[in-house]
């Protein structure tokens, strides 16, 4: 929840112009708050960096007041949505089933939804990290090999956000093998992104892991010249 018409103006500007010198090497998209889809939308037109949301809702209409969904977000031309981000979990109480559910909604519009998923530094403790991730993808792939081969899926350990700690590259790899292994057949290719703290000291490194495809950026996305020092480690690492 950062943002404002005057900051975003100058931080998307920023993000736009770098991608111009990078090119199309790698994936660039930013997902902004809902009250700044339109500028946002205008401001990357042609630019090849693409945007979308940080939430939405499992419903298409009706008396659900607060909420935006994913034809709403369709028409900004959103391509990409967060769903389950460990702050939707922990503090508006989202379970696993109604993730699944923003992700099959997302899916419905054409709209890739970006699923997240991450344990506890006391589940981690406990020796639960797996069980706590099977869990949480468990309704996501019951939506069937079609729908699991249109996501994208970002670990993100709750231990390592917004606090300057990062799991290191062989624990997030560890973790991101196992989401590959749980997945079908048909969508064992699908990105699977890292998310937590990652800044571009540390990018290179990650990058460098056999299952770690890029990157879900929390605070390095507020300053253009740390975003797109990582996106270029994800250029350069492909």
């Amino acid at each position: 929840m950062n943002g404002s018409l005057s900051s975003n103006s100058e931080l998307i500007a920023g993000i736009a112009q770098r991608m111009s010198q990078i090119g199309g090497a790698t994936d660039v998209a930013v997902c902004v708050p809902f009250p700044y889809l339109s500028q946002a939308a205008d401001l990357l037109k042609d630019s090849g960096v693409s945007w979308g949301a940080q939430d939405v809702s499992a419903r298409e209409s009706g008396a659900y007041t607060g909420e935006v969904s994913a034809p709403m977000l369709a028409e900004f031309g959103c391509r990409w949505v967060l769903v389950g981000h460990s702050e939707r979990r922990s503090l508006h109480g989202e379970s696993d089933a109604e993730v699944a559910d923003k992700a099959a909604a997302a899916l419905s519009k054409g709209i890739t939804p970006v699923v997240c998923v991450g344990e506890s530094l006391e589940e981690r403790d406990a020796g639960q990290v797996q069980a706590v991730i099977e869990r949480q993808l468990k309704p996501v792939l019951a939506l069937g090999d079609d729908a699991v081969a249109r996501l994208v899926i970002a670990y993100e350990p709750v231990w390592a956000i917004g606090t300057g700690r990062s799991a290191t590259p062989e624990q997030a790899q560890e973790v991101h093998a196992f989401v590959r292994g749980l997945l079908p057949a048909g969508a064992k290719g699908i990105p699977l992104l890292y998310g937590g703290s990652v800044k571009p000291d540390n990018a290179q490194v990650l990058f460098g892991m056999q299952d770690i495809d890029g990157a879900l950026v929390g605070g390095a996305s507020l300053v253009s010249k740390d975003f797109m020092a990582i996106a270029e480690h994800g250029s350069a690492s492909r």
